[in-house]
């Protein structure tokens, strides 16, 4: 769970239908830090279209985004 922020310096988007609160400036990259996803098993949509791993770092998060995050188990 992210900490609490102030409204001067939080966004709320939405993570899989449920809403959360990142700091201003977070980016993709960020938010699955935060969540403990590891990148080769994961991937992202925000509003509606995929987001390259490649461009994780450089993708600013912003107010209302709506993001779905998939993460891959492997198994047998």
């Amino acid at each position: 769970m992210f900490p609490r922020m102030t409204s001067a310096t939080a966004l709320r988007i939405e993570v899989n239908g449920e809403p959360r609160e990142v700091a201003e400036g977070a980016t993709v990259a960020d938010l699955l830090a935060a969540l403990g996803l590891a990148a080769p098993k994961v991937a992202v949509e925000r509003n509606l279209e995929i987001v390259p791993r490649s461009a994780w770092a450089a993708t600013r998060l912003a107010p209302g985004d709506r993001l779905e995050v998939v993460h891959f188990i492997g198994g047998g």
